[in-house]
């Protein structure tokens, strides 16, 4: 009655429930399925289907040499990090997206509109939630998440079981990682930043042309219309970007198996 089930015996219960450490890892770490937005309900079982699903790709390559339940915990927590690393690159873009969602709401002036962001759970800009939703977006609609489905099943072939450990490659990696949100916020905020740091030398300069006009009741209006004016016209810039680091996560995800190997 069960013989299309992978486990088939007792001996496969370890191997699976070190599959579905690292799966599970990767799940909590990737956007839109790790957020807590999508019920417990719904992710339980999902990562349950997705262990059981990639458990006959990686038998041959998950034997636990482990014979005690404290090096068995050992292991599963060890491939859970596995997995949250792999997530961990798809994070540092969302992080940028919204450090720019940030910058951009504060230099339209909508700094003080927020939202509750339930992915977060705090009160957020505006303009950040948008340009995260936009992320979101593009993040399903490229199938970014088909490359974290497909690096779960390569990681077997280059990381073995308990292989996770620390390096300075792997330090140096996150370091450059975290350093390029700040590289990707500024990319996605240029047209923007651009064109409000000219709207405002203009009005500088009209300040000082004429004294008598009140520049903070003209600024607030004008600053919000050209942001979003412009906003609209580099719409096409920002999905490029997000497009070319999305793209890039291969390329990390293969130096990462490298530095984990």
């Amino acid at each position: 009655m069960f013989e299309t089930l992978p486990i088939k015996a007792l001996n496969d219960v370890i191997p699976f429930g070190l599959v579905l450490a690292r799966v599970a890892g990767l799940f909590a770490a990737i956007p839109v399925f790790g957020s807590r937005v999508v019920s417990s309900r719904i992710k339980a079982p999902l990562i349950f289907t997705m262990a059981l699903m990639l458990f006959p790709i990686v038998k041959p390559r998950v034997l636990p040499p482990v014979d005690d339940a404290i090096s068995l915990a050992l292991l599963v927590i060890l491939e859970t990090l596995v997995g949250l690393t792999l997530g961990l690159i798809s994070q540092m873009v969302f992080a940028a997206v919204e450090f720019c969602g940030h910058q951009v709401g504060t230099q339209i002036g909508l700094s003080m509109a927020t939202l509750f962001d339930p992915t977060t759970q705090n009160n957020v800009p505006t303009m950040a939630m948008f340009q995260g939703a936009l992320a979101t977006l593009v993040f399903l609609t490229l199938g970014v998440h088909h490359f974290f489905l497909r690096g779960i099943v390569e990681s077997y072939q280059v990381i073995p079981v308990g292989a996770w450990h620390t390096s300075p490659g792997l330090l140096k990696f996150l370091l450059e990682a975290s350093t390029g949100v700040f590289v990707i916020a500024v990319k996605l905020a240029a047209p923007v930043a651009v064109a409000l740091l000219a709207t405002t030398v203009a009005i500088g300069i009209m300040a000082r042309s004429f004294p008598a006009m009140n520049v903070f009741m003209v600024s607030m209006p004008l600053n919000i219309g050209i942001g979003f004016v412009i906003l609209g016209i580099s719409l096409p810039v920002f999905l490029r970007v997000l497009e070319g680091t999305f793209g890039a996560m291969q390329g990390q995800m293969r130096l990462l198996f490298k530095l984990l190997s």
